[in-house]
């Protein structure tokens, strides 16, 4: 399975997702900007869009209203370890009340793996990050155990991007 994402204006980008109503995609948006993505064993739709591989998923998109990437630059050297931990991840999240879906992304042409989540809303997010099957997950974080302390992984500091989903008319 592939994922493929686009960034441009909402109505511009929402469109495309009104055009192809047999596929699985879904627009979101920031203040910043608007991003679709689109799941899809087939080709992208896209001109050049950024291009992934699904390597763990669960859930479905439909009825998300907040979504979440973790955005980690990872080294090429680093990637065979961060690959196993992301596979190897605890799966805690899919049974937090709000939970709609998770993708974990492997780069086809960049060195950035996301980690996709999608929430009912924006409070069901923070109240996963404030439980304690949070903690159990990033437990190792921080620690000389975590994958954070391990030299050569990381190309640069991860970012998290955040979205909403508006809710259909």
């Amino acid at each position: 399975m592939k994922l493929y994402m686009a960034r441009g204006t909402y109505d511009f980008l929402k469109k495309i997702e009104e055009k192809h109503p047999d596929e699985n995609m879904v627009t979101m948006q920031n203040t910043d900007t608007a991003l679709l993505i689109h799941e899809t064993s087939g080709a992208s739709i896209f001109k050049e869009p950024r291009s992934y591989e699904v390597i763990d998923s669960s859930g479905t998109f439909s009825g998300a209203g907040f979504a979440v990437l973790n955005n980690v630059p990872v080294t090429d050297e680093g990637r065979p370890l961060f690959e196993h931990r992301l596979k190897n991840r605890a799966g805690l999240i899919e049974n937090e009340p709000g939970f709609m879906a998770i993708r974990v992304l492997r780069p086809l042409e960049s060195n950035t793996y996301v980690t996709l989540t999608l929430w009912q809303d924006e409070k069901s997010f923070k109240n996963w990050q404030n439980s304690k099957a949070y903690e159990k997950a990033h437990e190792k974080r921080g620690t000389e155990s975590g994958i954070d302390k391990t030299p050569n992984i990381f190309s640069s500091p991860p970012y998290v991007t955040q979205y909403y989903l508006p809710e259909e008319e």
